[in-house]
């Protein structure tokens, strides 16, 4: 078996997610890989903007509407993957839903194997609705690896 080329990992922020961060990024570096860190999200409506701003204040409204809370998620992933040891890293923040943006990712990127947390995995929400996980693992065309992060 040929060591990946391109493992892409989703996070949202949460410690869990971070925790899959870590492990794909100590599997890129393993295998001298690419990394790249992907971050589904929403952009704010324009009156929730305003509110932000109205009720925050210019100097830190910014940082809970549009896309900088992604930003700001996925700059932390990519501290946390050097730290586990990947040297060859990317981030994207996309606009939609979580596991058409990774599997989105994953095909234009050409990538090998997509690394996500269980979190969601085992609640009867997962369950009944589905979870990023189990979606992830149904509609990927590569390996996926469900991290035990919960």
């Amino acid at each position: 078996m040929t060591a990946y080329q391109t493992v892409v990992v989703g996070t949202d922020g949460s410690d869990s997610s971070y925790r899959a961060v870590d492990r794909a990024a100590a599997i890129a570096g393993d295998a001298g890989a690419t990394l790249v860190i992907a971050c589904a999200y929403y952009p704010a409506k324009q009156d929730r903007v305003e509110e932000a701003y109205d009720t925050l204040g210019d100097d830190v409204a910014y940082q809970v509407v549009g896309s900088s809370p992604a930003e700001e998620t996925v700059r932390t992933a990519t501290e946390r993957a050097r730290k586990a040891g990947a040297t060859k890293i990317e981030a994207e923040a996309v606009v939609g839903e979580p596991v058409e943006t990774l599997t989105k990712i994953v095909k234009t990127r050409s990538a090998d194997l997509l690394v996500v947390g269980n979190r969601g995995l085992n609640t009867l929400a997962g369950r009944i609705l589905g979870s990023v996980p189990s979606e992830a693992a149904r509609k990927s065309r590569v390996d996926v690896l469900i991290v035990h992060t919960t």
